[in-house]
């Protein structure tokens, strides 16, 4: 299948539709959430989704409510960053995010239990967190493939994840060295497709451009053609991408 084609500015306006604009910072505020919130609503349309810890849901959703942005999802991250959280904390993270507003729930999978030989924590984990999102929101599975850097490792987790059905597997946290990088994303979306291309893909840590984007948009559309092409199947998540999108769109970050 052919791949993404158009100028920068079409590829850049498509890319806002599909990004999830991140902010998941130990220093983070109530202002600096109300400003993710603002720049999510972009004058070239809104972003798919906004991404901010489970204490700031409630506040990303009545903020982008009250701005009529009811379209741009509010995605809370749980057991973030380090995923070494227990299943109790866990669980109690995502009804809070839920009952607060969240839109979607973004797992960090237990990676750290997973390389020292312990697959039962994960598997506990998501289906815990699985049942609780189920019928509600959204669930996000994130597997930090930097640190789990294997192929095969890689491609087992991707899965067994899969088989319990979230709607995304995403790459990273972008919060350790090695983040998303276009090995891990080809083996994500080779197991998605294996297992009947019916879970999303993300791709996120260290894209800061649209040529950067774009690498890992046109893997999937490649894969999958253009019926994935949406927010619904395929996002990028970032901190800084919007700032080189709105640059290719003549207007400063």
């Amino acid at each position: 299948m052919t791949g993404i084609t158009g100028s920068d500015e079409e590829l850049a306006q498509r890319a806002i539709g599909l990004l999830e604009l991140t902010s998941l910072n130990n220093d983070d505020t109530v202002e600096r959430i109300i400003a993710l919130c603002h720049r999510a609503m972009t004058p070239f349309g809104p972003v798919a989704a906004v991404c901010v810890a489970p204490r700031f849901a409630g506040l990303a959703r009545r903020t982008l409510d009250d701005w009529q942005a009811r379209e741009i999802k509010v995605v809370a991250a749980v057991n973030f960053p380090g995923g070494t959280a227990s299943t109790q904390t866990v669980e109690s993270q995502t009804q809070a995010a839920l009952m607060a507003g969240a839109d979607e729930i973004d797992l960090v999978y237990p990676f750290r239990a997973l390389m020292a030989g312990n697959r039962l924590a994960g598997a506990q984990m998501l289906t815990a967190c699985k049942a609780i999102c189920e019928g509600r929101a959204g669930l996000t599975v994130t597997l930090e493939t930097g640190v789990l850097r294997d192929p095969q490792i890689i491609h087992d987790v991707c899965r067994r994840v899969i088989e319990v059905g979230p709607a995304f597997i995403k790459t990273s946290t972008g919060k350790v060295c090695v983040n998303v990088t276009p090995q891990a994303a080809r083996i994500m979306i080779e197991a998605i497709a294996e297992l009947g291309g019916q879970v999303g893909f993300k791709a996120a840590g260290g894209v800061h451009t649209l040529a950067q984007a774009n690498l890992y948009l046109d893997m999937a559309l490649s894969r999958f053609g253009p019926l994935w092409f949406g927010p619904d199947k395929v996002r990028i998540g970032a901190a800084s991408l919007l700032d080189d999108l709105l640059l290719r769109l003549g207007m400063c970050g």
